[in-house]
């Protein structure tokens, strides 16, 4: 009767823990976006870098330096919640200070889309994995009624 009882407390132990752990296949596939990510232009340096908080978190930061002065700052977050992959950005300066959502609209090996139609601008944010040590990051949308697209390639530090 004991082995019994041993058996099935092992037995409920074990689906138990299989219950609870989770499935973060979606951030797991934005592995080679951590690092730090530079494009050097002469307007300034371009800069952003990444770091994985834990498995269903990374942390990001984005600067622009023209001369000494940082004239753009964000602080970003890949979260995954369930099935969704969200890209928050938290802008200084912009949108009272708050952050602002992207879903994940669009991925594949080398390429994550992340929109957000109620924006102003951008409306749409993609990371595309060029190789190991390049990436491009292309915000669009609409800006002023028209259509607007900028894109930033940038080389791992």
């Amino acid at each position: 009767m004991k082995i019994i009882t041993c058996s099935a407390v092992v037995l409920l132990l074990v689906s138990c823990q299989k219950k609870s752990e989770k499935n973060f296949d979606k951030l797991e596939k934005m592995n080679w976006l951590v690092g730090q990510w530079e494009n050097k232009m002469p307007e300034g340096l371009l800069v952003e870098n990444w770091k994985k908080e834990n498995d269903s978190t990374f942390s990001g930061s984005s600067y622009f330096i023209n001369a000494k002065d940082t004239v753009h700052f964000e602080s970003i977050r890949l979260t995954q919640k369930e099935e969704d992959l969200i890209y928050t950005a938290t802008v200084t300066g912009q949108n009272d200070d708050q952050p602002v959502d992207f879903k994940l609209t669009s991925d594949n090996a080398n390429s994550f889309t992340f929109e957000n139609p109620a924006h102003d601008y951008p409306q749409k944010i993609t990371y595309k994995k060029v190789d190991q040590n390049n990436l491009t990051a292309t915000i669009s949308g609409k800006q002023q009624g028209k259509e607007s697209q900028e894109s930033y390639p940038m080389k791992r530090k």
